[in-house]
């Protein structure tokens, strides 16, 4: 770039972090950490997925996790911490198992089945894994150890169009294996993984009064799933039976319709604060009232909302923007705790 004689670049080089990791020559699309050991996995545009440890300064390099050829956009680690699965943007999913308490990672399988990886989501307690396609169609697999390989377990195809989500739910009970996926098609299923069957649909025209909304996020909690749209749209769905306890136009008059996408939602899990937050495009976090489901409040980043995170049980809310800077609020008063970044 060509500056005209007098002017200056300037360039924020403010990081305020108490640790970084900086391996990755590319734009780092997932991270997610061990259930256990203080290690995290995260996937990056230069098709590579670096383990790191997370409680050393400097962190220390674990291994990449290899055999991917595109950009690493998600994964997870089972509930137990022997296996971790990575998925890619050529439809490369990669299952690698530990040794030596987590210090050695080996390749135990992998799977081609589409053309793109949109989402991973990992069973908490079984060696269960899923993943979606931009086709729509929606994959189980079972880690088996016996058998050293990786079975299908099921493959649907109720969406038409970009499935966009699926989380394993009622998890206690490991004698149903049971996944709620959405799509941009407005539909949103719950599926019994074992038999392939739907429990239920949700369409759009039916359920929805007329509303189609593509669906991009999806969180549960307890008895219920909240799923947030494109276009602004929040739903609360009573998980076993499906009805829709809640519908709402989550914002309104914005300049900018791509404003109105809900690209993260949170379930505060402190007993005597019943919030769920929601971020947007916009940079609004949204705080609803998870009882009568009415907007307690409203907080602002300075872009984009990416992600948001209750803290364990507590009312601290942990929220991220597209540039770069870290959030940390008390969700009972708005009160804004600190505004960090990374580089």
């Amino acid at each position: 770039m060509d500056l005209d004689e007098g002017e200056t670049l300037e360039i924020d080089l403010a990081n305020n972090s108490w640790t970084y990791f900086d391996q990755h020559k590319d734009s780092v699309f997932v991270i997610f950490r061990h259930p256990s050991l203080p290690m995290v996995v995260t996937g990056a545009g230069d098709n590579t997925a670096y383990m790191w440890t997370t409680h050393t300064q400097p962190p220390r390099f674990v291994g990449e996790l290899l055999g991917h050829k595109e950009s690493v956009i998600a994964g997870g680690f089972t509930g137990d911490g022997k296996f971790v699965i990575t998925g890619d943007m050529n439809g490369c999913i990669q299952v690698h198992k530990a040794a030596k308490g987590g210090q050695k990672w080996s390749k135990f399988g992998e799977l081609e089945e589409v053309e793109e990886v949109l989402w991973i989501s990992v069973h908490p307690e079984l060696p269960y894994f899923a993943f979606g396609a931009p086709d729509g169609s929606v994959w189980v697999y079972q880690i088996n150890e016996d058998s050293k390989s990786l079975e299908q377990v099921m493959s649907g195809f109720s969406h038409n169009s970009e499935c966009n989500g699926g989380v394993f739910v009622n998890t206690d009970n490991h004698d149903s294996l049971t996944l709620v996926t959405i799509s941009e098609d407005g539909l949103i299923v719950n599926w019994n993984a074992f038999s392939g069957a739907t429990n239920y649909k949700l369409q759009p025209h039916d359920d929805f009064k007329g509303v189609e909304s593509p669906w991009v996020s999806l969180k549960t909690y307890k008895n219920v799933f909240a799923v947030g749209a494109r276009d602004g749209q929040l739903a609360i769905v009573n998980l076993d039976t499906g009805r829709i306890v809640h519908h709402v136009k989550t914002i309104e008059n914005v300049e900018d319709i791509a404003d109105l996408s809900v690209e993260a939602l949170s379930w505060c899990k402190n007993p005597t604060v019943n919030l769920l937050a929601v971020g947007l495009v916009s940079g609004d976090v949204l705080l609803f009232d998870s009882l009568q489901w009415r907007l307690r409040r409203t907080l602002k980043a300075d872009d984009t909302i990416t992600k948001l995170e209750f803290v364990d049980e507590t009312p601290i809310l942990i929220g991220s923007s597209m540039n770069g800077k870290i959030y940390k609020w008390d969700a009972r008063t708005g009160e804004e705790l600190f505004r960090r970044r990374g580089s």
